[in-house]
């Protein structure tokens, strides 16, 4: 067997067991002996004697796997070294930082990365203090490229958060910043993002911490699924929840996520994570947003067992019809991928996540994406398209909710 057709699957908990590649093609994941329930790696994958053989990598294991841009900076850097594939990317990022609390842990990458991931941290300052003088975004991919256990396919980075070199044994225990770039195929997708993601945040969505570099240039945001010791937190998006891969992403619907929050988020939380799912939906709708796919939402959880699951703060909202004129929704809404026709249909969104009362909510979130393109209009030199689709699209809402 190659070396990297079986790695082992770690958790906060410990070790939980095996990933495999099997002769056939078939992707096994088997728990350990001494697994204990709190080990289980997915709120959809409990700890039990049967192993879970799937043709296709289970859900769970491609959460994190890189897309797009990181993909192929991976593919790159690895071309001449090793071959690509599932098992090894897997092994790659789930070995690095990866995003939630499931880790990889394979011998054959160490050997074949050697240390060529200690590279030193970098500072926030540095990052929103950069002057366009060097491609930073270039510098920061090349550094920590092999250490990025995330997903999506906008270029995006993982960067260890401090001034000094990296310690390779303490690498969770660092605060990350996630760095992202529109680079020239999405000119002011930074500022987009920034004025969003400010907009969710002006209408009382829980958010990461989130920045705009000085030049405009770079997206900063602090990882949500770390503790303040950073001590990782189980996250899942909703892909994973609903046993579908990252290629089937754009194959469901939102009110197909409410039930999704019904079924896996805490009793006591689900209600509060529906009011929280309408508001980000209602919003990516009023911005132009086609791209709010399952991937862009989660749960998190401390319990293992997800007692205390409830959905995860707003994240990765962006308005792209300044790109695509003609853009559709990323799921159905009321049967419908329509952006225009969202405004009908974001009513029975509503009633799917009992929300009673829907118009002073959409009120006030038309209220917030008005205050932050108001506020932030200073940006709108230097993206002067992306301000213009956000005021279209709001515009919409603005006239049939007044």
């Amino acid at each position: 067997m190659n070396p990297l057709d079986r790695v082992r699957i770690l958790t906060p908990q410990g070790q939980s067991g095996e990933l495999s590649l099997t002769e056939s093609g078939d992707y096994l994941f088997r728990y350990g002996l001494d697994a204990v329930p709190a080990s289980q790696v997915s709120l959809t994958m409990a700890v039990r004697d049967a192993a879970y053989t799937s043709r296709s990598l289970h859900p769970v294991f491609q959460m994190n796997l890189p897309e797009g841009y990181v993909l192929e900076q991976l593919r790159n850097r690895l071309a001449k070294s090793t071959p690509i594939n599932p098992m090894l990317l897997i092994a790659l990022t789930g070995s690095g930082s990866p995003i939630g609390r499931v880790a990889v842990q394979a011998p054959a990458i160490e050997q074949l990365l050697g240390g060529s991931r200690d590279a030193p941290g970098k500072s926030l300052k540095q990052i929103l203090s950069w002057d366009g003088a060097h491609d930073l975004f270039a510098e920061l991919v090349d550094s920590y490229i092999l250490r990025t256990g995330i997903s999506g396919v906008q270029p995006k980075v993982l960067v260890p958060e401090g001034d000094g070199p990296a310690d390779p044994k303490a690498t969770l225990l660092m605060p990350e910043l996630i760095v992202k770039s529109g680079r020239a195929d999405f000119p002011g997708l930074a500022i987009n993002e920034y004025v969003c993601m400010d907009a969710a945040r002006r209408a009382g969505m829980p958010v990461p911490e989130f920045y705009l570099s000085d030049n405009r240039q770079l997206f900063v945001m602090r990882r949500f699924d770390r503790e303040p010791d950073q001590r990782p937190i189980g996250f899942e998006d909703m892909a994973v929840l609903m046993g579908l891969g990252t290629e089937q992403k754009y194959n469901s619907s939102y009110e197909n996520i409410s039930r999704a929050i019904g079924l896996f988020c805490a009793p006591d939380h689900v209600a509060s994570s529906r009011e929280q799912f309408f508001d980000i939906v209602a919003l990516s709708c009023m911005v132009g947003n086609g791209d709010a796919h399952l991937k862009n939402f989660g749960v998190l959880y401390r319990d293992p067992l997800g007692a205390d699951a409830q959905l995860a703060p707003a994240y990765d909202i962006v308005n792209t019809t300044a790109y695509i004129e003609e853009d559709s929704l990323a799921l159905r809404l009321a049967g419908s991928k329509s952006l225009y026709g969202s405004r009908l249909g974001i009513l029975d969104l509503a009633s799917a996540c009992n929300i009673q009362k829907p118009q002073p909510r959409i009120k006030r979130l038309i209220s917030a994406v008005q205050a932050s393109l108001e506020h932030n209009a200073a940006l709108a030199a230097d993206a002067p398209k992306v301000f213009q689709a956000i005021e279209y699209a709001l515009e919409l809402y603005a006239r049939s909710f007044s």
